[in-house]
């Protein structure tokens, strides 16, 4: 009886999918829909059982909002050079550890750039504030102890930016690694030794050979960093609480506060335009990178 009972592939699909698919929908779908929904609502009702639409109220409300657009654009400059910055130093990076000059010794490489991925993210931060401070803060520390200036840290408008651009840097560069270096085990070597055979110096063979090998990872680290970037939050909670002034106040942290303070219609229609913002930008790079003829 149990041997005439067979199931479809596509029904194990399904049976195996289903219990995410449910998690995915009631902790993640629902949860943003509802808080769509709120941001169509005025703030003092919103978290009551009848709450009081305004339609589009809150969201004219934080577009003439300055400090709304201030953080939006603080929040738009940071991505893209956090993204950049990220991403080359990671690709670099990966070459270096497949290339051939490391033998023996790059798995201790891969570890110390992997290890601060697990590291829990506001234990690792907490240390960053420390480092950064003022008073008995390591870089100065080892700066003053070979003769330079201070560091500015957290605690200048000219500095507070880097500072926390290092910070996630230092948590968010090894994932890229890791990818780049997953692609990089996959290249063609026929295709290297073609290039060093038509005597391809190493740029060329690199923007012509090596860089369009490495598409998937380059599309999967850029989308994965747009999203990142666009919604950094905690370590501006954990080492800045978005200043000094509004040098760190990012969208994330901006609707936080908005929402610490009751207003929870802005704060959630500032989530709403945000979570579109960064829909629409990681579609249409996919898009563009799936379109684009690397060659």
């Amino acid at each position: 009886m149990l041997a005439q009972f067979k199931l479809g592939k596509s029904t194990v699909f399904y049976l195996f999918a289903a219990p995410f698919a449910l998690l995915t929908i009631v902790m993640g779908l629902w949860p943003i829909a509802l808080s769509i929904q709120t941001s169509f609502t005025d703030s003092y009702t919103a978290l009551s059982p009848d709450p009081v639409y305004v339609g589009l109220s809150n969201y004219i409300k934080i577009f003439n909002d300055p400090v709304f657009l201030k953080s939006a654009w603080l929040t738009l400059r940071y991505t893209l050079i956090a993204v950049l910055l990220n991403l080359t130093i990671a690709l670099f990076y990966a070459m270096f550890l497949s290339s051939s000059v490391l033998s023996r010794g790059a798995w201790l490489f891969k570890l110390c750039c992997f290890l601060p991925v697990v590291t829990p993210d506001v234990a690792g931060f907490i240390v960053w504030k420390w480092m950064y401070s003022s008073d008995f803060g390591a870089i100065n520390a080892m700066l003053n102890a070979i003769g330079l200036p201070d560091f500015g840290g957290v605690s200048s408008v000219q500095t507070a930016t880097i500072a926390i651009l290092i910070a996630e840097m230092w948590y968010h560069v090894g994932f890229y690694i890791v990818i780049f270096l997953a692609n990089f085990a996959m290249l063609d070597k026929s295709l290297d030794e073609a290039a060093m055979m038509d005597n391809a110096g190493f740029w060329r063979k690199f923007y012509k050979v090596t860089l369009p090998q490495l598409r998937p990872a380059i599309t999967i680290n850029m989308i994965y960093a747009l999203i990142q970037f666009l919604k950094t939050f905690t370590v501006v909670v954990v080492i800045t609480k978005g200043g000094p002034g509004t040098t760190t106040n990012f969208i994330s942290y901006y609707a936080y506060r908005q929402f610490d303070q009751a207003q929870y219609g802005t704060a959630t229609a500032m989530a709403t335009v945000l979570f579109a913002v960064i829909m629409v930008l990681a579609s249409g790079l996919y898009w563009y990178s799936q379109r684009r003829d690397w060659r």
